[in-house]
């Protein structure tokens, strides 16, 4: 289990410090995100930690869409699933609901297929910023709020034709952001890529708040404080 350093597990329970969360972000996620910070005012659990638990508890399913309804901070003792057969919740002990999964189709608990498709996904997103998300907010002409850079998930799907395979990594296919006023809406769609050949598809919704005019200027110092970040980190 390679997620045991960045969660607690007692009495079939799972949580999380605000440490172990914010290293799973930079070191397995290679996500800056200043809401995984470990002092953020704001800080919430990467939902792709818990995207990964899900799948290392329950197994991987041909088709699975995550639907996140609230952030999980540090100290909160989770009710992760063994089995999921259609449908399940994430809740704390006072059955308030953080995540719900909906699965359909073959299921495996094969390691080195969840691995592979763990490893690429949680990769994948930590590349969101600012590789995609900045290219899609200057296409618009909007930007995020310099001081406050909200980015959150809302949901998450995979579609997979087989779950024979144990390496596959995901490709970017298209992008898109619907404006709302000061929020917005981005879609990654991406490909699943295993031996040159598409084996699935998936998504990636995510809510933009405190949108304005883009300025150039504004997003380069942004980018600079994220991969300084990135930087004093590694360094």
């Amino acid at each position: 289990m390679f997620l045991e350093s960045y969660c607690n597990s007692s009495a079939g329970k799972v949580s999380f410090t605000r440490q172990q969360a914010s290293d799973f972000a930079k070191k397995v996620a290679d996500d800056f995100n200043p809401l995984h910070d470990v002092d953020a005012k704001r800080f919430c659990v990467p939902g792709d930690l818990l995207f990964s638990l899900v799948l290392e508890k329950s197994g991987l399913s041909q088709e699975m869409k995550f639907t996140f309804s609230g952030m999980v901070s540090e100290g909160i003792d989770l009710n992760f699933p063994d089995n999921i057969t259609s449908h399940a919740a994430i809740v704390d002990d006072k059955n308030k609901q953080y995540l719900t999964i909906d699965v359909n189709g073959d299921n495996t608990k094969d390691k080195a297929t969840i691995a592979s498709l763990t490893q690429a996904y949680v990769e994948f997103s930590g590349h969101t910023f600012p590789h995609i998300l900045v290219a899609l907010m200057a296409k618009n002409e909007v930007m995020i709020n310099p001081t406050r850079p909200m980015v959150m998930y809302e949901s998450m799907s995979i579609h997979l034709d087989s779950l024979d395979f144990n390496d596959v990594k995901l490709e970017l296919d298209n992008s898109t952001l619907s404006i709302d006023g000061k929020r917005g809406v981005a879609d990654l769609i991406f490909n699943l890529i295993s031996d040159g050949k598409k084996v699935g598809h998936g998504k990636k919704h995510m809510l933009l708040s405190g949108l304005r005019p883009y300025e150039q200027s504004v997003i380069d110092g942004i980018v600079e404080v994220y991969n300084n970040k990135k930087i004093q980190f590694s360094g």
